[in-house]
């Protein structure tokens, strides 16, 4: 391209990377038949396309002229520019194998690569990035919670004060009792509103560990490690910056983890007579120049626990001292009655669920080798058809698909149980 005299020379590239990938998108949505190439093929995603049909379609797509035509030749100066914009050129092959070790090389590189950088357009390796609000938070007050939650004002009362006194929460109970849908509604009637924005959910698992929580040594883009904080401290710094609003941590599946060392250091800082600057301490990874660590008086933290989960291990005692528990039961009572019944499902039917699933419950904690914390939920049951006449084929399937396996999981010695059971409900 000209330029002034004295001036150095800018050479401009004729394509990009994103121009190319917009013309493989397109030669993929269109189906479009491409000439065959005679010696090199471009390896995108596990296919092989002519490297120099490829580049004239993203030119004529870049210049907006559908006549345009490559100005390079076939082959070497081609190849050298598309390799420049990291795309893989190879010998042609006779015969392509499904799954050909180099393509299939190619193929993990590129989609570990769409998973950090994205490609537009193309929803196959969209990167899941965390959605944008569109709408304002909507206010929350207790008379939303008490219309959405199957609980007394006395125990929506208690759940909140042991909150505000320990500032950390365990909810507790068997599979199917709300406990996640709970702890969010407590941190929105907290917040005042429905604000995302100010809570942070995470659930633990067995390979969720202390670096992941707290601080560790991650991979970084350029293929490096490097310290990185977890959940919790990016967090805590957020509500340090905002004392006057409260923050909320949403622990699913507490008992999942292996919670001591996870937690680590935060058994101690937990405690709410624990919290601020003045009882901060130092993070075993962090450099000497780090300041320390210390969770703001504003943070809360609520966590769930399934009491069914036989693989688990009891939670740390340390742990249990630094929190209040709130137990919930499954609730087949007037609230769910009255629940069902408003979303139009038949009165006969609502009698039939809630009659039936009690005794099952009963039967369940009488067992010896189970007892009352594999009691069954009521949330199974809390998304009715909006149709009414649909209502009894959409519990018969909840029941044979979602109910009766569980039930075999609890027999698994007693398979005549499982099923007597079964049919006692679907009778």
């Amino acid at each position: 391209m000209p330029t002034a005299p004295g001036s150095a020379t800018i050479l401009v590239p004729l394509l990009t990377r994103e121009q190319v990938l917009r013309a493989l998108r397109q030669i993929v949505r269109e189906g479009r038949p491409l000439p065959p190439s005679t010696v090199y093929e471009l390896v995108y995603r596990g296919r092989r396309y002519p490297p120099r049909a490829v580049a004239e379609l993203a030119y004529r797509l870049a210049t907006g002229n559908p006549s345009a035509h490559w100005p390079r030749p076939a082959g070497g100066p081609t190849n050298a520019l598309l390799e420049g914009l990291d795309f893989t050129i190879s010998t042609k092959r006779p015969v392509l194998t499904s799954g050909a070790a180099h393509d299939g090389d190619e193929t993990a590189r590129q989609q570990a690569e769409d998973l950090y950088t994205g490609l537009a357009g193309s929803p196959a390796f969209a990167h899941a990035a965390e959605p944008v609000p569109s709408y304002a938070s909507q206010p929350y007050s207790r008379a939303d919670a008490l219309t959405e939650l199957f609980m007394s004002e006395a125990e929506l009362d208690a759940a909140l004060t042991g909150l505000a006194r320990r500032r950390n929460l365990l909810l507790q109970g068997p599979p199917g009792t709300g406990k996640t849908f709970l702890a969010r509604r407590l941190a929105w009637l907290l917040l005042g509103a429905q604000d995302e924005s100010r809570i942070e959910l995470v659930q633990f698992h067995p390979s969720y560990g202390y670096e992941d929580f707290m601080l560790g040594f991650r991979p970084a883009a350029d293929g490096r490690f490097q310290l990185m904080p977890g959940v919790l401290p990016l967090l805590c710094q957020r509500a340090a910056a905002d004392p006057d609003r409260p923050y909320f941590l949403l622990i699913d599946e507490v008992n999942r983890g292996n919670v001591p060392r996870i937690f680590g250091e935060l058994l101690l800082l937990l405690e709410a007579d624990k919290r601020g600057p003045a009882h901060a301490l130092r993070l075993p990874y962090a450099p000497a120049e780090a300041p320390r660590f210390f969770v703001p008086d504003n943070l809360y933290v609520i966590g769930t626990l399934n009491l069914a989960d036989r693989s688990l291990s009891p939670l740390d005692y340390a742990l249990r001292r630094r929190f209040a528990f709130v137990g919930l039961a499954p609730q087949f009572g007037p609230p769910l009655r009255q629940f069902l019944t408003a979303r139009q499902v038949p009165p006969a039917l609502v009698e039939q669920l809630c009659t039936r699933m009690a005794a099952l419950n009963q039967t369940i904690a009488d067992d010896p080798e189970l007892g009352p914390d594999f009691a069954i939920g009521h949330s199974y049951f809390c998304q009715p058809p909006a149709q009414a006449q649909q209502a009894a084929a959409w519990l018969r399937l909840i029941l044979e698909q979602e109910i009766g396996p569980l039930l075999t999981d609890y027999w698994r010695e007693q398979p005549t149980t499982a099923a007597a059971q079964l049919r006692k409900l679907l009778a």
